[in-house]
């Protein structure tokens, strides 16, 4: 063993590179021309090199770069090796996902020892077949990887408006109510949740209630879910309940708001016409109180300073 010191003064300790070890790659730097005889040894059709660079190969990144999987979970199960598990929801294609997924999966392995799987969630057809499809990775006469990840998305997951399939399998019908955000029949299937939903536990109702509502975003089918929310379920205390009965508060107060600013507009129409000593027809006073609209009635308001009878106000209406 050879001992080297890092840049944190760390003591590290490295094998030493063997001469068999050098030997064997070396070779190829030499003569990069080898590498087209011995996969024709091999039976595999790569033409000889035309150019060739030696690159650098250290491929340690000098800058952190931070990868992230969405979801890793070790599965076990009797009698079998532990699974590790990386889940990635994905909203579109993306042609540089294949080999970040693949670097998760080489990362896996290596890290825990442990065979990896990959679980690709969509919510719309064309992402779900685009991430199916295996990518692989090498020349096309002898790929050296393939990528073949599960995936789950609108094109195989179950479309459940049964309430008895729902109390089945809670948790697999909210993904399916989340991977079939755009579905015509959403609401339906939403319709199904809050079916069950109301005889389930609050907490566990209200874990369902939010997960779905962030699962269905600003797609059409979120504000189905809040008005279904809303009036199936409106005896719970979810932050998504109390966040659209706060909504109904104060839109509430708006409307109260508007309706008596509109109420004062009208007065001071009448008003001005009654201390101007015009008079004013019951159906010209009707025409005034029963407007809801706030610009109209600044308009009247500001032709009954001047007009000469009440029905002026109107001029041009």
């Amino acid at each position: 063993m050879t001992v080297v010191w890092s840049m944190t003064n760390e003591r590290t300790e490295t094998p030493m590179v063997s001469s068999p070890h050098e030997a064997m790659h070396r070779i190829f730097q030499d003569h990069p021309g080898l590498f087209s005889q011995v996969s024709e040894v091999l039976g595999i059709d790569f033409a000889p090199p035309t150019s060739v660079t030696v690159l650098p190969n250290d491929l340690t990144e000098a800058a952190p770069l931070e990868r992230r999987v969405d979801t890793l979970l070790r599965l076990e199960t009797e009698g079998d090796e532990p699974l590790l598990l990386a889940v990635e929801a994905q909203r579109g294609k993306d042609p540089d996902k294949p080999a970040s997924w693949l670097y998760y999966a080489s990362y896996l392995l290596t890290k825990y020892r442990l065979q990896p799987m990959l679980l690709v969630v969509c919510q719309d057809r064309a992402t779900a077949e685009w991430a199916a499809r295996p990518v692989r990775f090498g020349p096309p006469q002898w790929p050296l990887l393939t990528l073949r990840p599960l995936v789950a998305g609108p094109n195989n997951m179950p479309v459940i408006t049964d309430p008895a399939e729902v109390r089945k399998d809670l948790a697999l019908a909210t993904l399916s109510a989340i991977t079939h955000a755009t579905d015509p029949g959403i609401g339906a299937i939403l319709k199904a949740m809050t079916n069950v939903l109301r005889d389930e536990p609050e907490d566990l109702a209200n874990t369902i209630v939010e997960l779905i509502a962030q699962g269905l975003g600003k797609h059409p089918a979120g504000e189905i879910w809040r008005k279904l929310v809303a009036v199936d379920l409106s005896f719970y205390k979810s932050p998504l309940s109390q966040e659209i009965r706060e909504e109904g508060r104060e839109e509430g107060r708006e409307e109260g708001r508007a309706e008596g600013q509109t109420q004062r507009a009208a007065e001071d129409v009448l008003e001005v016409l009654e201390v101007r000593g015009l008079n004013v027809p019951e159906a010209v006073r009707e025409r005034i109180t029963d407007c809801d609209d706030p610009e109209t009635l600044r308009r009247w308001h500001r032709r009954a300073v001047t007009a000469a009878a009440a029905e002026e106000i109107f001029t041009d209406e």
